[in-house]
């Protein structure tokens, strides 16, 4: 018996140690644990608690009195900055427009150059100038005063996440009394967790339920903030343990107001709204600070399924929920009967502006992403909360959107091709300083695939010829815009490469033609024979000059631009001619501020002279022809003649690509049209393209193209019949411009002094010339 009983208390105290051994396992195991969950609760918490997008803005409009701008341009950018038409103006984003007056509260907003103050503001116009801008409050004068720029997108981290962060005592107390009221009664007096919520939930559970409830605020937010929404028994354990944990480092009011700016209310698109910040912008399209109870209410009530009781969707459902969360913050005194009645009683009230996504303009968003990828680390764009101001004119931007995509339906109904047939990119930028204006990538504006206007390498055609005839004219001795180039038959060999024989459009052959008339008529034969005589390498060379960052084929076919270029590229190349020979590389951005407002990076324009200035005027002077009685020539059906435009038609073979590039003097932009297919339109340049850029520059009232002569360049009187000097006594006589000492010396026959002075010439004509 004593052995027995020996044996048995030996086995009671090896088991017990065996359970003292196991339980400290467990307790050290766990407090291994629990110190890399407190590790994790404060690295993510403290600090940066957030991954912030990138937000992207417009360039911010300017007003003064004097700046050329119409009424109506003025209200089309208010609108797309979310203004409110409301003739009271009782708060900022606000405006009216009436008589010859727009007046409005311009929001605050804190610039590169410092923060700018709410204005109200009466802006007077005559015709398409301000001719007055007054300060509403103070009935004085200003000289200038920014609108807030228009919000274009982000770049969002993961998942698309956007919010707009606010300090809790931005957020109104009704708003902060209803989440607790309806999520968590006890916030304030529990440790993180309630037992008896946990309880309840186990309970669930245990009788077959799914593993929910039970959760107060601080649940919440770490279920939300660390953890995945899968619904398991690991995943409540973690939840409860880091509860515990961010109760015991951080405040009431810390945790609060994460939870305010990390909880989701609604998806836009594919951009995940979270926070009362940015869903007070989305829903109700003004600050948080302005809501008002019932919409306060609404947001709180919305935490339950945002999309389940989507307003815009689900109007029903969310005034039921609405109405519910207003009736707890009554049950539990938190508002008198009255203001309950009369919350109660007011509509949803929620915005009717249309989402926008990530970004309503894509293709535009997507050049500034690169562009910035250049200077910064993807990573700090996607989370550091940077604010872009990029060069976008939000106005150029819209109608570019709606032009291209109303022209390829209306060429479409026209040639009875089936719908979606045609696709097409626009590129729009300042023909002054290369700021980018707009950029279109695919007919529409909201698709975020392929980007047309970036990445559609497409023959270019004819936009190559100017590089052709610009080497051309920087050799004065040679080439003159009345020189004579031959357009008959060419056959061109080449070592190695099958013969090379040029046709032009019309099949025909024109013998000597002026230089100017061979640009504007696009004739390839007379143009491939000049490039052949200058040299194909001499070419090239000019295109790289003109901002051609590609390498280009040294092959006769490249003279007619049998090359593949995207639309930007092209733009890069005109905008240097439009300049007057300058190079400036196309820009998106103007500055770069963190998120607190200080400036991190300024980008400033960088011009180059590369090509002399008599040349290019030369050039241009020609490719306004092409328009005055060109290829273009039908332009003026959308674009008064007194604007000038220059410009240049760009068809390739079989019809498969139309191209039009052209500036006036205030705007340069490139069209394509086209197919993904890359098979025939059956469109020319004429016929496509430039109908797209005609009626968009319809629309943006352009300024008249105005060349300023250089010195060296000389305005003489010809005669076009004898390619000879003329003057008055010549009916048909032009004026052209020479570089100095190129032009003809000799006076042609109608001119008087010659072939018997002027008596001999009044006989001539008054004979008819025999």
């Amino acid at each position: 018996m004593k052995v027995r009983s020996f044996f048995a208390r030996l086995r009671r105290a090896i088991t017990f140690r065996r359970i003292r051994l196991a339980a400290l396992i467990f307790l050290l195991a766990l407090s291994g644990y629990l110190v890399y969950l407190d590790h994790v609760v404060r690295n993510q918490f403290e600090g940066k608690r957030f991954a912030l997008p990138a937000r992207v803005y417009a360039r911010p409009l300017e007003l003064f009195a004097g700046l050329k701008l119409k009424q109506d341009q003025l209200v089309s950018e208010l609108k797309l900055s979310r203004y409110e038409s409301d003739p009271s103006l009782k708060a900022p984003g606000e405006y009216y427009s009436g008589g010859h007056v727009v007046e409005l509260v311009t929001r605050p907003f804190v610039y590169w150059d410092g923060a700018q103050p709410a204005h109200a503001l009466r802006v007077k116009f005559k015709g398409d100038h301000i001719v007055s801008l007054r300060d509403d409050m103070t009935n004085k004068n200003i000289d200038l005063v920014r609108v807030d720029p228009v919000a274009i997108g982000g770049i969002y981290p993961a998942h698309n996440e956007d919010r707009v962060l606010v300090r809790l005592d931005q957020v109104p107390g009704f708003v902060i009394e209803a989440l607790v009221a309806v999520e968590d009664r006890k916030f304030y007096t529990h440790h993180g967790v309630d037992p008896r919520g946990i309880a309840r939930a186990l309970y669930t559970m245990l009788r077959g339920g799914r593993i929910e409830g039970g959760s107060t605020l601080t649940q919440q937010l770490v279920k939300n903030f660390f953890l995945t929404p899968r619904r398991t028994l690991w995943r409540k354990f973690n939840e409860i343990l880091m509860a515990l944990l961010l109760e015991l480092h951080y405040s009431k009011k810390d945790i609060l107001e994460t939870y305010i700016n990390e909880v989701y209310l609604g998806q836009d698109g594919n951009r995940a709204i979270h926070g009362f910040g940015l869903a007070s912008q989305f829903w109700f399209n003004r600050p948080v600070e302005q809501l008002q109870l019932h919409q306060g209410a609404l947001l709180v009530g919305m935490l339950k399924g945002p999309t389940y009781y989507d307003p815009r969707r689900h109007p029903q459902r969310a005034l039921d929920r609405r109405n519910l969360v207003l009736a707890e913050l009554y049950h539990q005194n938190l508002i008198t009967e009255q203001r309950y009645l009369e919350a109660k009683s007011k509509p949803l009230d929620v915005s009717d502006k249309p989402g926008q996504g990530t970004s309503p303009h894509p293709a535009f968003l997507e050049m500034v992403h690169r562009q910035l990828r250049r200077d910064y680390y993807d990573q700090d764009l996607r989370s550091e909360g940077l604010r872009i101001f990029t060069t976008m004119d939000p106005v150029v931007q819209q109608v570019a959107e709606q032009t291209l995509k109303r022209r390829l339906g209306a060429i479409e109904r026209a040639r009875r091709l089936k719908d979606n047939t045609l696709q097409g990119a626009i590129v729009v930028t300042n023909s002054q300083n290369g700021e980018v204006q707009a950029v279109v990538g695919d007919r529409d504006p909201k698709f975020e695939g392929f980007n047309r206007a970036l990445d559609a390498e497409r023959q270019i055609g004819s936009l190559f010829k100017p590089a052709v005839y610009l080497t051309a004219l920087e050799h004065p001795d040679q080439y003159t815009l009345i020189t004579p180039l031959d357009d008959s038959k060419l056959v061109w060999k080449q070592n190695g490469r099958p013969d090379w024989s040029p046709e032009n459009y019309d099949r025909k052959y024109h013998g000597e033609v002026p230089l100017r008339e061979a640009l504007a008529d696009s004739f390839n034969v007379a143009t491939a024979r000049l490039g052949l005589n200058l040299g194909v390498d001499q070419i090239i060379e000019t295109a790289d000059q003109l901002g051609v960052q590609k390498d280009l084929p040294p092959y006769s076919s490249t003279l007619l631009g049998a090359v593949g270029m995207t639309p930007v590229q092209v733009a890069q190349m005109y905008q240097t001619i439009a300049s007057g020979g300058f190079h400036m590389p196309l820009r998106t951005i103007r500055e770069v501020l963190t998120a607190d407002g200080k400036q991190l990076q300024r980008y400033d324009l960088a011009v180059k002279q590369v090509v002399p200035p008599g040349p290019i005027y030369l050039l241009t002077n020609a490719m306004q022809e092409v328009v005055r009685n060109g290829t273009a020539k039908h332009l003026r059906n959308y674009v008064p003649e007194d604007v000038q435009v220059a410009g240049k038609t760009g068809t390739t073979d079989e019809l498969r690509d139309s191209w039009f590039a052209g500036f006036t003097g205030d705007r340069l932009a490139v069209v394509w049209v086209g197919n993904d297919e890359n098979q025939t339109t059956h469109l020319t340049g004429s016929s496509g393209a430039m109908t797209v850029w005609g009626a968009m520059m319809a629309r943006l009232d352009p300024d008249p193209l105005k060349l300023a002569r250089p010195d060296d360049v000389k305005m003489v009187m010809i005669d076009p019949e004898t390619g000879l000097r003329a003057d008055d006594n010549c009916a048909k006589a032009e004026e052209i411009p020479f570089i100095v000492g190129s032009a003809p010396k000799e006076k042609a026959p109608c001119a008087e002094g010659d072939s018997g002075g002027g008596i001999g010439n009044w006989f001539k004509r008054l004979f008819g010339g025999k």
